[in-house]
């Protein structure tokens, strides 16, 4: 998993505290965002089963590479699942206010 391309997230401006819609020019909305991150664990998983086929098939890769791949899979899926259920639960807070 590349941590490079993680970055700190800016700070809220004014204009968009006001409500205006869309992101800012040159960042990501949150939907794009989200989608790459499925599109990276969905990657990395893959990248994790193909391993497993060249282990077992007595290719090149070794146990240790392999279980590296797996671990980096199946962190970067929890940590998926961990701000699913954050979305999940922000959703869900949002329907239980009152208007």
């Amino acid at each position: 998993m590349d941590v490079t391309r993680i970055g700190i997230p800016a700070a809220p401006t004014p204009d968009a505290a006001a409500g205006s819609a869309g992101a800012a020019p040159g960042q990501a909305s949150f939907g794009q965002v989200l989608k790459d991150s499925l599109a990276q664990v969905n990657h990395l998983q893959h990248e994790a089963d193909g391993a497993i086929r060249e282990l077992a098939s007595g290719g090149t890769a070794t146990l240790h590479d392999t279980m590296l791949t797996i671990e980096k899979a199946e962190l970067s899926f929890r940590l998926m699942m961990q701000v699913r259920n954050k979305i999940v639960e922000a959703y869900q807070e949002v329907l239980r206010m009152q208007v």
